[in-house]
C-alpha cells in the first residue's frame, strides 16, 4: 500500500483527537500543544519503521515530521475557534 504523504497527514488527525481527550479532563489547555508534539514526534519515529512508503528516511528528519504534524493539530484548532469567534461577531 502506498500511504506516504497520508501517513503524515494521519499523524494530525491523531495527535487532535488526542488534544480533544485531554481537553476533556482536568488538565489545562496550556499543555495541548505540548501533548501534541510529543505524541507527534513519538508518531514520526513509529511511522518511519511501520510503513515502507514513509516520506523520510531518517530518524531525526521523522521525529520533525511528527512534531509539525503534531502542532498542526493545534493550528487547525485555533484556525477554527478563530473563524467561529469571527463568524458570531
Amino acid at each position: 500500500m502506498d500511504f506516504g504523504i497520508a501517513g503524515v497527514a494521519g499523524i494530525t488527525v491523531i495527535c487532535y483527537l488526542a488534544a480533544q481527550t485531554a481537553k476533556a479532563t482536568t488538565l489545562d489547555n496550556k499543555w495541548l500543544p505540548v501533548i501534541c508534539g510529543v505524541l507527534g514526534g513519538i508518531l514520526g519515529v513509529v511511522g518511519m519503521y511501520a510503513m515502507p512508503d514513509w516520506p523520510v528516511g531518517d530518524i531525526l528528519t521523522s521525529i520533525a515530521v511528527g512534531i509539525v504534524s503534531g502542532f498542526a493539530a493545534t493550528g487547525i484548532n485555533q484556525v477554527y475557534k478563530q473563524l467561529k469567534d469571527q463568524a458570531e461577531e
